[in-house]
């Protein structure tokens, strides 16, 4: 079921008498029960098959699955705004590898990211509005390929991580729906 890129008219108005379906997330948790419904368990462990964990954006034209063609259980997906390398993704990265068995690394940046248009003035912002300054950081970048790099450089250089030479890095482009790989600087 898709239903953010679905336009209200793509929802049509129930008849009288049906439910309205209420917030979005009435009518998530509603595709969630028609789900579980024909549900069956793959009786999968947390492992995944490919020994893959996949760090990507958020965003929301990021159909990882379906762009990587992974089926479910092949990786664990690691999102955030930017698909930056932060401490919380390093711990994820870190679970992954020594508790669940992952070798490799895939970092996923993307064109026409919204951490292009912002700066780390966003924090300054945040803190005159709500009176407490945010203690992490935007990680906010104007070149999607360096910030690319930076992440494999924090991956590779993580004490934390058991298995990094295989840690690769691209630049997903919205458009075109393909992958471009950024190469470390050497």
């Amino acid at each position: 079921m898709s239903t953010s890129a679905q336009s209200p008219a793509e929802h049509p108005a129930p008849a009288a008498g049906q439910a309205t379906g209420g917030t979005v997330i009435d009518r998530l948790v509603e595709a969630n029960t028609r789900y579980a419904a024909e549900f069956d368990d793959p009786g999968m462990d947390a492992r995944p098959v490919l020994q893959v964990a996949v760090v990507a954006c958020m965003d929301a034209r990021l159909d990882l699955h379906d762009a990587l063609g992974l089926a479910l259980g092949d990786c664990h997906t690691i999102r955030n705004a930017g698909g930056v390398v932060t401490d919380d993704v390093i711990r994820s990265l870190t679970i992954s590898q020594r508790a669940l068995g992952t070798r490799s690394v895939i970092l996923i940046h993307h064109t026409n990211c919204g951490l292009e248009s912002i700066t780390e003035e966003f924090r300054q912002e945040l803190e005159a509005e709500v009176g407490q300054r945010p203690v992490w950081a935007v990680e906010a970048y104007k070149d999607a390929d360096q910030d690319v790099r930076q992440s494999m450089q924090r991956v590779r250089t993580s004490p934390f991580l058991l298995h990094t030479d295989d840690v690769r890095g691209f630049v997903f482009d919205v458009t075109s729906g393909l992958l471009r790989e950024i190469h470390p600087v050497i």
